[in-house]
């Protein structure tokens, strides 16, 4: 193992300098949240700089350096891909980021990009980051577009695992993908908690419930389309174990993330046949209750038709005899009935007769 004095110069000690296990990733100037300088997996430096992190890298025999990265800037990924030759299509992918989790090889350099996810409690909904990694002979770059995952902790699981990370580049990956799915579980347990109260909502004739399921669903879609693309990722890296002589235990750990990853991937294909079901089923049930609503409408409008029948019918036979009176009332000096004897029983009868015709009719069509 190199002298650790090499490197003084250009970093601090892990032992002087080590992140407390609560505690966040510490803000570095120019968007470098950590960086550390490793032999046989053992941190001998940890640079405040890109160029302090590259002269200790030559400065060491048999090193690999992890650098860190939130949110660089264009210079920063032109500095990092100028003194490790990445490969401009990658670079160009890191710093627009909208990718979808692949897996890439130029060369001796390999581009893994990954969609992180988070469950979010208070707002009921899943946040999603995306994590590119350059890994190379001597080197692993960590490009983060998000607030998750927190890979402090993947540093410390590591950092605490000196025969693991002394295995290389591959050991931060498979380190880095383990992460990523373990961070799946709790978006799994939260949207399962998600659909069964969708599922009250929908039984208890929530009239929100439609817009939530949609929302949900737009969710698990995403959720979709981050794992389910992993797992060729995950393929891709299985297939090479022998083509690049993976050690055993990496081996052994990547074919347990593929595991978990599997699990993941089946359930939220389960999420999202459930969510179409429960789609239907509240389609229906908000169309048995428009149809009963329809119901009785159409039984309210038939009692106020049966009642307008009624009124119509008595005014009409009421208006009869108000009509004759009004005629025979207007005492004119000639109108021979004014003067015959029988006039105001002919009047009489008139409206008597005139009511009961009208009376009779409406009583056979069914108004009264």
């Amino acid at each position: 193992m190199a002298d650790n004095r090499s490197s003084e110069g250009f970093g601090r000690r892990l032992d002087e300098h080590a992140i407390d296990a609560g505690a966040t990733e510490p803000e570095l100037p120019d968007g470098l949240v950590d960086s550390g300088v490793y032999v046989d997996g053992i941190r001998q430096a940890s640079p405040m700089s890109l160029a302090d992190t590259f002269r200790c890298l030559q400065q060491l025999d048999d090193a690999m350096a992890w650098i860190g990265l939130r949110r660089p800037g264009r210079e920063q990924i032109a500095t990092l891909a100028a003194e490790f030759q990445l490969p401009d299509l990658a670079v160009e992918d890191a710093i627009n980021a909208h990718q979808r989790p692949k897996l890439e090889r130029y060369g001796d350099t390999l581009f893994v990009v990954l969609r992180a996810a988070r469950y979010l409690d208070e707002r009921d909904a899943v946040e999603f980051a995306e994590l590119h990694l350059f890994l190379g002979p001597g080197f692993v770059i960590t490009v983060r577009h998000g607030g998750t995952p927190d890979l402090a902790g993947v540093r410390r699981r590591l950092e605490a695992e000196p025969e693991v990370l002394a295995l290389g580049p591959e050991a931060v990956l498979y380190a880095v993908l383990d992460r990523v799915v373990d961070g799946y579980a709790p978006v799994v347990a939260g949207l399962e908690n998600d659909i069964d109260e969708i599922e009250t909502e929908v039984f208890g004739g929530d009239p929100n419930a439609s817009r939530r399921i949609y929302e949900l669903s737009r969710e698990v879609i995403q959720f979709q389309r981050a794992a389910r693309p992993l797992l060729k990722v995950v393929d891709a890296l299985t297939h090479g174990f022998d083509s690049y002589g993976t050690d055993e235990e990496l081996r052994r750990r990547l074919r347990d993330v593929a595991d978990h990853l599997t699990q993941v991937v089946e359930r939220v294909d389960g999420f999202r046949h459930l969510l179409q079901n429960i789609l239907t089923v509240n389609a229906t049930l908000v169309s048995q209750a428009q149809n009963e609503e329809m119901r009785s409408l159409t039984a309210a409008s038939f009692e106020q038709n049966e009642e307008i029948k009624r009124v119509s019918a008595w005014a009409a036979i009421l208006f009869a005899p108000t009509l004759i009176g009004t005629v025979y009332g207007m005492n004119f000096s000639h109108m021979p009935e004014l003067g015959w004897r029988f006039g105001y029983l002919f009047a009489v009868a008139l409206m008597l007769a005139v009511c009961g015709a009208l009376y009779l009719l409406f009583k056979r069509r069914g108004w009264l």
